[in-house]
């Protein structure tokens, strides 16, 4: 199987990609840069927006995996609404050009405030550009793909705890600090509760829901039980022996955040059971 993955070299697409290598999958992995991708995997560098012909570029590829999205730890970025036709466009080029199947990352953002479980049926009321941004993604390449009959997932990814420095999660933000010896972390009241997976697990989850065929459609890349932040945090800085500590109300909640969100599991479970090894 010869995958396109999108935005390779981002904090995601660079384990994502060493997942699906350690599978035997044929990766032609592309970004603006390089530099942190996975040697197995062919590279190529560019802007994704510019190339004329995508599918003969990428050599033809029979799934492609769009990981590619820019300022997305920045919810109300413009960016999202100038980018959105952009990728768009890229996808559909590929789909018109005989790709067999297409992934998209997508976000629980998407869904906007809500409390208790995800599933694929949950309306989606975003109230951010980024999460308005991906959920019209989401609806138009489905529509889209419907029309060629080309099957197609949309992975919504929920938390990410990981402790490289050069990631956007709080995570990333307070590994950061501890390396530039800081002493307190400003952090908001850490009352809410959200569904976290460690890194590699999530890499793991997409890497698995790529390689199959037989479930398609929103599936949501989680543990499938919500945590609290400041617990998930606090057990976070102790697993790595950090010195930080958190500096509790420096920052207020987000209005848009859920209190308690989490996603249903049972699709990744079912994949993960049954149609891997």
């Amino acid at each position: 199987m010869k995958i396109l993955v999108t935005g390779a070299n981002g904090y995601l697409g660079q384990g994502i990609v060493k997942q699906l290598l350690n599978r035997g999958c044929d990766i032609i992995a592309t970004d603006r840069s390089a530099n942190l991708i996975d040697s197995r995997a062919k590279v190529k560098t560019c802007n994704l927006f510019e190339i004329e012909d995508s599918f003969e570029y990428f050599e033809k590829p029979d799934v492609l995996l769009h990981l590619a999205w820019s300022d997305g730890f920045i919810h109300n970025s413009l960016n999202h609404f100038v980018d959105l036709p952009l990728h768009y466009s890229f996808i559909q080029s590929m789909l018109e050009s005989g790709l067999a199947r297409v992934a998209v990352m997508g976000s629980m953002h998407e869904i906007g405030f809500f409390e208790g479980s995800i599933n694929e049926h949950t309306p989606c009321n975003s109230m951010s550009l980024y999460g308005i941004a991906k959920d019209a993604l989401r609806k138009s390449t489905a529509l889209l793909a419907k029309t060629k009959n080309i099957p197609f997932q949309w992975l919504r990814g929920f938390y990410i705890v990981g402790n490289s420095q050069y990631g956007n999660s709080i995570f990333s933000k307070i590994t950061a600090a501890e390396l530039e010896g800081n002493a307190e972390f400003p952090f908001t009241t850490g009352q809410n509760h959200y569904d976290f997976l460690d890194y590699d697990e999530f890499c793991n989850q997409v890497a698995v829901a790529v390689i199959q065929d037989r479930v398609t459609g929103i599936i949501n890349i989680c543990s499938g039980k919500p945590e609290k932040l400041s617990d998930r945090v606090e057990r976070f800085i102790y697993e790595n022996g950090y010195k930080i500590i958190l500096k509790y109300g420096a920052y207020p909640d987000r209005p848009y955040d859920s209190k308690a969100v989490w996603g249903d599991n049972s699709k990744i479970q079912l994949i993960i059971s049954r149609y891997t090894k």
